[in-house]
Parts: structure tokens; sequence; C-alpha cells
């Protein structure tokens, strides 16, 4: 099992409309949620480049979204172990090399310890 965000709802609700278009007007069954008009997509790495051009993100990697969901939910506060099942990661080692630490995260805590003190 894995929650859906509304976005990805969203997203997987649009595909499901766009393959029953082309089942009917094709005429068969279409078993891919992700197609080329009804044809499977045999080699990701071409599409997945153009998207990545299309999007301004030239040069990024697929694996770069597993590291973007870690960032996301430690930033959204999830607990360790929840996001560890949500990213498929089976060891906490492997998990951490993904929790990358940015300049904006150091300057957040700094001014959040920053209000700590200052309440003393």
């Amino acid at each position: 099992m894995f929650p859906l965000t509304p976005e990805l709802r969203a997203l997987l609700e649009e595909r499901l409309e766009y393959t029953r278009r082309c089942e009917r007007a094709q005429g068969r069954i279409i078993p891919w949620v992700f197609h080329r008009n009804g044809r499977p997509i045999r080699q990701m790495r071409r599409s997945w480049k153009t998207a990545c051009k299309k999007a301004g993100l030239p040069g990024h990697l697929p694996h770069d979204l597993r590291r973007s969901a870690v960032r996301n939910l430690e930033r959204a506060g999830a607990s360790r172990s929840v996001a560890m099942k949500m990213t498929g990661h089976k060891t906490e080692a492997v998990y951490r090399r993904y929790a990358i630490v940015s300049e904006s995260d150091l300057r957040e805590a700094a001014a959040k310890l920053a209000a700590v003190t200052a309440q003393r």
C-alpha cells in the first residue's frame, strides 16, 4: 500500500482517462498506465532526457527523484521509519546518504535554535 498525494492521484486519474480514450479508439485493452498511444514504453532514457529538458532541468537522473522525496519527507516532518518505508530504503545507513542537508536547512535550524535560546 502506498498513500497517494492529491497531485499524484490526479496525475494517475488523468493517465487512466487517456488510456481509456486510447482503448475506445483502438478497440483493444491497453494494460499500461504510461504508454505511447497504446504501445509500451521500451526505452525510458530518451523520454526522460526530453522531459527534463522541457522542464528546464537538463542532466537530472531518475534517481534524483528519490533524493528529493527523502528531502521533502524530512522537511514535512515525517518520521524516519515512515519516510524509509515510503522511499523503499531498507537500512538507515543508505537512507542517510539520501538525506542531503542544504545550506537553507542549516540556516533554518540556526534560526530555530536562536528562537529557542532567545525565549530563555
